[in-house]
């Protein structure tokens, strides 16, 4: 199964396609779509859109898995992420990839086993995993590796195909 992960942002957008077969990962691509301050905020909206349909149409992913927008204490920040994350969930919609959701918390579980994980110990376990030489930067590139091996942990188990079936 090929897999698109993605951590959403309107500044920067990491994403990381990896191949997930027979309990194993192969890294497929990973880098970041960024979009430079003082750009009209559609612009930066379609620069996002059109850049992960490219992504979309080299990499022909199944599934794409997106961090669970949570609120922070800047309404902004969060609206505008939000619009950002709408945009990438569209473009993954118009592909066909079956779209899945994960929070930071499910993430540090299923990549490093502890929920409360530190960034650094998910990024190092990612590199590890993923048999890097080094944590990619940006860190938004890292995140999204994680959120795609996530997806890939919970994909295999009973909770991932319950969810898939929408029984949980």
């Amino acid at each position: 199964m090929i897999i698109l992960g993605i951590d959403p942002g309107y500044a920067i957008v990491g994403y990381g396609v990896l191949d997930y077969r027979n309990n194993r990962f192969s890294v497929v691509d990973y880098g970041a779509i960024t979009t430079e301050a003082g750009t009209p905020f559609n612009r930066r909206l379609e620069i996002i859109y059109t850049d992960l349909c490219a992504l979309m149409e080299r990499h022909h992913p199944e599934a794409m898995a997106i961090e669970k927008l949570f609120y922070n204490t800047n309404a902004k920040t969060v609206i505008d992420v939000a619009q950002a994350r709408g945009v990438t969930m569209l473009a993954a919609q118009q592909h066909g990839l079956e779209i899945f959701e994960y929070t930071p918390l499910q993430v540090k579980q299923s990549v490093v086993g502890y929920g409360r994980a530190e960034k650094k110990q998910v990024q190092e376990m990612t590199r590890i995993i993923l048999n890097l030489e080094k944590i990619p930067k940006p860190d938004d590139t890292a995140d999204a590796l994680a959120m795609a091996i996530c997806h890939g942990h919970s994909s295999g188990s009973l909770m991932g195909k319950l969810n898939k079936l929408g029984l949980r």
